[in-house]
């Protein structure tokens, strides 16, 4: 009788074990083991979170870089992560509720709609866009250039607050068609760099790369702003 009671002792032991263990990870779920990129819908919050296929007390565990917590309030609940196959990976706290929970938009993309917070990203490092520039990034002297070799206007962006952008001063020596436009403050819209004139419409400038933007435009010459 004694031998009985401990095997169903035993049964019984082993089944609650089980339920409280993570499903073991299916081969599709082992594809986003890593390192991933974290951010806001506008991508001026980022930081990395690394999921490990190693057990946690609840799901599987879970790494923040340093400063994620600061900038996602949230991450600081979360003890685990699960994501069983065709299901929503999820981030849990100690008790095993969900706080965020994604689902895979394209491939590489997991999207998570979460109240509070707004639309939160997991993108693959290698496949997701630069970070979009900030204003202390792009703060410092620049030249607008015709046709990338014709200097045409010196300029030094400010990253001092003014109206709805950001401090402008135009150098001495703006060729006369410019100086009439009167460039009067610049700010950073939607991942584009405007110039704000006192006369006419805005400058729309896309990024060509770390020291160069481009002007949007239909015309012939090309108008671009490098750095100095």
């Amino acid at each position: 009788m004694l031998r009985i009671v401990v095997v169903i002792a035993a049964l019984i032991f082993a089944s609650a074990a089980a339920a409280q263990s993570p499903p073991a990870l299916g081969e599709s779920v082992k594809e986003v083991l890593g390192a991933w990129e974290f951010s806001n819908a506008e991508r001026d919050k980022i930081c990395t979170v690394d999921l490990k296929k190693d057990r946690a007390k609840i799901g599987f565990k879970v790494a923040f870089d340093a400063g994620c917590g600061t900038l996602f309030p949230l991450v600081n609940e979360v003890v685990g992560w699960t994501f069983e196959e065709n299901d929503l990976l999820r981030f849990v706290d100690a008790e095993g509720k969900s706080l965020v929970e994604f689902s895979e938009v394209e491939d590489g993309i997991y999207e998570a709609p979460t109240p509070g917070v707004g639309v939160l990203f997991l993108q693959n490092p290698a496949a997701a866009a630069p970070a979009p520039a900030r204003p202390e990034d792009v703060a410092g002297d620049w030249t607008l250039m015709r046709g990338g070799n014709m200097p045409l206007c010196a300029l030094t962006l400010a990253a001092t607050p003014l109206r709805d952008g950001f401090a402008l001063t135009v150098k001495p020596g703006c060729a006369e068609s410019l100086a009439r436009v009167g460039f009067a403050q610049w700010r950073l819209d939607r991942g584009e760099l405007v110039l704000v004139p006192l006369h006419g419409g805005a400058w729309r400038f896309e990024a060509a790369d770390n020291t160069t933007w481009r002007r949007l435009s239909e015309g012939t010459d090309q108008i671009t702003l490098v750095r100095q």
